[in-house]
């Protein structure tokens, strides 16, 4: 696995979730999954529909990751 998924539970000093670095985190890890999908993409307009989805991708990563 990626290093980039390691540090999608981010926590601050006190081992409490630090919300901004979970976000980029997430953001990073959906820009990835964008990145290989375009790759493998033979439309033009791939990128931009991918791009426009970026937020309910990094969305649904930080919700996956939440312990129940």
């Amino acid at each position: 696995m990626s290093d980039l998924y390691k540090n999608l539970a981010v926590t601050d000093y006190n081992g409490d979730p630090a919300p901004a670095g979970a976000r980029e985190a997430a953001v990073a890890a959906a820009l990835n999954l964008i990145e290989a999908k375009v790759t493998n993409s033979s439309g033009a307009a791939q990128l931009q529909w991918e791009l426009n989805n970026l937020s309910t991708y990094a969305d649904l990563i930080q919700e996956a990751l939440k312990v129940k």
